[in-house]
């Protein structure tokens, strides 16, 4: 494939818009797997070739959020690992089944996040977190392993998920962010090493359109810790709703 200045401009823009949303609520994949799809890349490739420049946009993000405070990393640290592993079987068992079944039951969740979402008015918006009680903590590693296999077996709303889940657990819509954001770099790295593996990457749109996420989701992180959690809370219900729209569309047209 030649890089002409038209693919250039595409993988930096798509890449920067993509993480600047990602960066705050998940949801970067509706925008970068398509501008990789526009670029010519085939449908395995693009996917992985999505995880390379969304391990860059998903490090710069945790480190933001680190940095200001709002990643719990002695409560959150603990699920990394079963996060990795969930991540690398998900990315394999790509290889033997098709995801695309999992994608009527993707609505039905991601509907349920959004209604319960607007229901819940105050929800998330003060965090209430405390220690964790033992039944608490196996359901945060259950969900952390699932959640984890999910990202790199199929993928779409796993940021929203995330995001609900800590929310759940107690804290404020900004630091369940933030501790999304620690979980779903590792489930992109680990992801990646098995589309690695498998030759799945190309490396001069995976890096071009990493550097400009880069970007993307440095402003993107910064802005959603400055606004606090009504931005977050309106920008996860905004993307929560385009990812259950995009899944509709492709169950109907069948693309």
């Amino acid at each position: 494939m030649e890089l002409t200045w038209g693919i250039i401009a595409l993988m930096v823009g798509g890449g920067f818009l993509a993480a600047f949303i990602d960066s705050s609520v998940g949801g970067g994949g509706l925008i970068s797997v398509p501008v990789l799809l526009a670029a010519g890349l085939p449908p395995h490739l693009a996917l992985g070739t999505n995880k390379l420049s969304a391990s860059f946009s998903s490090v710069t993000s945790t480190i933001t959020f680190w940095r200001s405070g709002k990643i719990n990393l002695r409560s959150t640290g603990k699920l990394v690992p079963f996060t990795a592993v969930g991540a690398a079987g998900g990315a394999l068992l790509l290889q033997l089944i098709p995801s695309d079944w999992l994608r009527p039951a993707i609505v039905v969740m991601l509907i349920g996040v959004t209604i319960y979402t607007l229901l819940k008015r105050n929800w998330g918006m003060e965090g209430t977190y405390r220690k964790l009680t033992t039944t608490a903590q196996l359901g945060a590693i259950a969900a952390a392993f699932v959640l984890g296999a999910y990202d790199g077996f199929f993928g779409p709303g796993t940021g929203s998920f995330l995001i609900f889940i800590f929310i759940m657990l107690g804290y404020d819509f900004v630091q369940a962010a933030g501790n999304a954001k620690l979980l779903n770099f590792t489930s992109n790295v680990a992801s990646l090493i098995v589309f690695l593996s498998l030759g799945w990457v190309d490396f001069r749109l995976g890096f071009l359109m990493g550097a400009a996420m880069v970007l993307g989701s440095f402003a993107g992180s910064r802005l959603a810790i400055r606004q606090g959690t009504k931005y977050v809370k309106l920008l996860f219900v905004f993307v929560t709703v385009l990812l259950i729209g995009k899944q509709l569309w492709t169950l109907i047209s069948g693309s």
